[in-house]
């Protein structure tokens, strides 16, 4: 099966979703990204964004959600689960992602689409090699990203490097 699987009208809702959720970051003065778990039913178990501005970089929402799935779910359940996401998983977040074996991930926008964009903002690159999630956890189902949600997320990170 192609990793990269297409998106569907829900996808997108739930999409929408993180993208709000990375607009709230933003606007608690924290780097722009949002994230939701669902479970095979469609329904909303865990919901978290970027809270990295403390100081602690590891407190992805990404990252929340394969802890919180680890203590509150069957390893069956999480399995069966989707992580949507503003932006495709760093390297970090798709590792613990896969050692808790949570399900399919979509994101709104992609690793290759955030680098161009800190690059055209002038934004320095992080401490962590920018990869894909297929070359990090190359076992799990990606989607995306969606054009039109993209470009919301995009102005977000400008707004980010403005400040």
């Amino acid at each position: 099966m192609d990793p990269f699987s297409a998106l569907t009208a829900d996808d997108r809702r739930h999409l929408r979703r993180c993208v709000d959720l990375a607009a709230e970051a933003l606007a608690a003065g924290d780097e722009p990204f949002g994230s939701v778990l669902v479970d095979a039913d469609g329904v909303e178990r865990f919901a978290d964004r970027n809270r990295v501005a403390g100081g602690d970089h590891t407190r992805h929402p990404e990252f929340e959600i394969a802890r919180w799935a680890a203590a509150h779910l069957t390893p069956e359940e999480r399995g069966e689960s989707t992580t949507y996401t503003s932006g495709e998983h760093c390297a970090m977040c798709a590792a613990a992602h896969a050692w808790v074996g949570l399900g399919r991930i979509v994101y709104a926008s992609s690793t290759e689409q955030l680098l161009q964009w800190q690059g055209e903002l002038g934004v320095p690159a992080g401490p962590v090699a920018p990869l894909r999630i297929p070359q990090v956890a190359a076992g799990i189902v990606v989607a995306g990203p969606d054009p039109e949600l993209s470009a919301e997320v995009r102005a977000l990170h400008a707004k980010a490097a403005g400040r």
